[in-house]
């Protein structure tokens, strides 16, 4: 199936980029979404004519996602769990908890911008937690989970 990509999408190209997906990807996600339209001829001239207004738009999410990542990387989370003598956590701190606790700080995060590839914190100590925030910014934010 080809498409033509409305935003930047991580491996798979640029904002105006004519892509060939399969078609449970197409038809399923991007376009539903809005990040894609089929390639047909009327869909790449409309999209010639909106161009410059789709680039601008990518240009704002772009700035607005580097301003929040530059609050980001000015703040250090604390996190108070319940945990036992050996610092193991009765529970586990998710990307959910993470974004609540980042949003409390006062910056909004969605939780699907958390990322953890090595799972939930289940004990206590310092972590370097990755956020994605842009398909071209990512920043980093430290969080210390203590005992209560």
């Amino acid at each position: 199936m080809e498409v033509i990509l409305l935003d930047n999408i991580g491996k798979l190209g640029g904002l105006g980029d004519q892509v060939t997906v399969k078609p449970g990807y197409g038809r399923n996600y991007l376009v539903p979404y809005g990040l894609a339209v089929p390639a047909t001829k009327d869909n790449i001239a409309a999209f010639e004519s909106q161009r410059a207004e789709l680039e601008a738009q990518a240009a704002d999410r772009k700035a607005e996602a580097e301003a929040r990542a530059a609050q980001l990387s000015e703040i250090e989370l604390s996190l108070v769990s319940k945990a036992g003598d050996e610092g193991k956590l009765f529970g586990s701190i998710g990307p959910r908890d993470l974004a609540e606790a980042i949003a409390s700080a006062g910056i909004d995060i969605a939780k699907s911008e958390v990322r953890m590839p090595e799972g939930p914190i289940r004990h206590t100590g310092e972590y370097d937690i990755q956020l994605h925030l842009h398909a071209e910014v990512d920043t980093t934010v430290r969080v210390v989970v203590v005992a209560e």
